[in-house]
């Protein structure tokens, strides 16, 4: 039996070491690249941290500023009429005249309306007549004591003579007594007399009462204003039945609009400052680039429970008319500071560890916290109770990683801040 020919073939010599090396070499490079980037990436994390450890952050800055002056305090507002009065009817009759309308500017003492009340005017021409008839009961009265006074003198004259005649036995005992029990009976009718005189004025007095009673009514028939102002409303007409005392709608309203009251209420913190005598400035939105100035006149003195406000009235003048009843505004007081504070932008200060801190820049160009303490919050700005003196240097909006003592570029010239008279809302 033969081979064949496969079987005849020698096996392939083992491959040579070349390829391994290549291999090796090939993963050894590979490596080494590997870590010498690796090497490469901690060298710039290790610069980074030094460039970081060593950098100067530029910063922006401002001068804390000293508030001294008064602080504008700008609360909502509504324009009232200093006077107003609504007018009911105190006599019971027709509208027979009526001299006004809603808007009509009217004085002191102007006609407005008329009424006719016949009744009342009847009951007044009584009065006065009864008035007449006592006034001649007083004369009649008057009168009688004079009778009377004429009738003791004679009473008294008989009584003398007849005692003396009695005395000297030309008269009798009888005679002397009887005269006597007249001067007694005379002057007996004197006092009633003067008891009547009292009587009668007594009378007069109560009916003069009455007729002055009716004569004050009589008088409302004719229904004027009772100051300078305008017709705001009217409910009658001419023919209107109208009663006295009904407790119903008033005839007409006026309001007296040359000085216009308006009311505001302040916040419990800054009611120490309001005081009569304090200024105002007034701004309506309908009448934009108008500044009206006022005075506040009189306050609550308490405050009020519910808000913890008090209720401050502000005088404005109108003589010109163009505020109206009822607008709303923006009221600006400007409340004297009970003592200077320090004001800062809003965003100088943080929050960290509970308590309130500015960065402040010393004079070697390094920054240091401080604790400060906030008075009033305005939004943009903040005044400070204490912490912070007046012209100081502090870093607005730090960054968050600034430390102690850190070193910063902050540039030449510190950013002032608005004057803070104003921002309270």
């Amino acid at each position: 039996m033969h081979a064949s020919d496969d079987d005849r073939r020698e096996p392939p010599p083992p491959p040579g070491k070349a390829p391994f090396l290549l291999l090796l070499l090939a993963g050894i490079g590979l490596v080494g690249w590997g870590a010498y980037g690796h090497w490469q990436r901690d060298l710039e994390a290790t610069r980074t941290l030094d460039r970081i450890r060593t950098v100067v952050p530029r910063v922006q800055t401002a001068l804390a500023e000293r508030a001294d002056g008064p602080l504008d305090l700008t609360l909502p507002g509504e324009t009232r009429p200093f006077l107003t009065a609504a007018i009911a009817a105190r006599a019971t009759g027709y509208i027979a005249e009526r001299r006004i309308d809603i808007g009509s500017r009217v004085k002191a003492g102007d006609l407005l309306l008329r009424i006719a009340a016949p009744d009342l005017d009847q009951q007044l021409v009584q009065a006065e007549a009864q008035l007449g008839q006592l006034r001649a009961q007083l004369l009649q009265a008057q009168a009688q004591v004079e009778q009377a006074k004429a009738n003791v003198t004679l009473a008294n004259l008989t009584n003398n003579r007849t005692t003396t005649l009695a005395d000297q036995g030309w008269a009798s005992r009888q005679n002397a007594d009887t005269s006597q029990a007249s001067v007694l009976s005379q002057a007996a009718t004197l006092a009633g007399a003067e008891a009547g005189v009292k009587v009668a004025d007594a009378n007069i007095k109560s009916q003069q009462a009455a007729v002055e009673r009716l004569r004050a009514l009589a008088a409302f028939e004719r229904v004027v204003a009772p100051f300078d102002g305008v017709i705001t409303t009217r409910s009658v007409d001419v023919g209107d039945l109208v009663k006295a005392d009904n407790g119903g709608t008033p005839l007409v309203t006026i309001d007296q609009d040359s000085t216009l009251r308006i009311a505001v209420n302040v916040p419990q913190n800054l009611t120490r400052g309001v005081m009569p005598g304090v200024e105002a400035r007034i701004r309506v939105p309908q009448l934009p680039g108008r500044v009206f100035k006022g005075t506040v006149e009189r306050s609550s003195v308490a405050l009020q429970a519910a808000s913890r406000t008090l209720t401050t009235e502000v005088d404005v003048r109108n003589g010109d008319g163009i505020l109206r009843s009822g607008l709303h505004a923006d009221v600006t007081l400007q409340i004297p500071r009970e003592k200077p504070g320090v004001v800062v932008p809003a965003e100088a200060a943080v929050f960290s560890g509970g308590k309130l801190r500015v960065a402040v820049l010393k004079d070697d160009g390094r920054v240091t916290w401080r604790d400060v303490s906030l008075r009033r919050d305005f939004g943009r700005m903040l005044e400070l109770e204490g912490g912070l003196e007046p012209e100081t240097r502090i870093v607005v909006g730090p960054p968050p990683d600034l430390r102690e003592d850190q070193p910063v570029d902050a540039g030449d010239k510190p950013v002032r801040g608005q004057p803070m008279r104003a921002a309270a809302r």
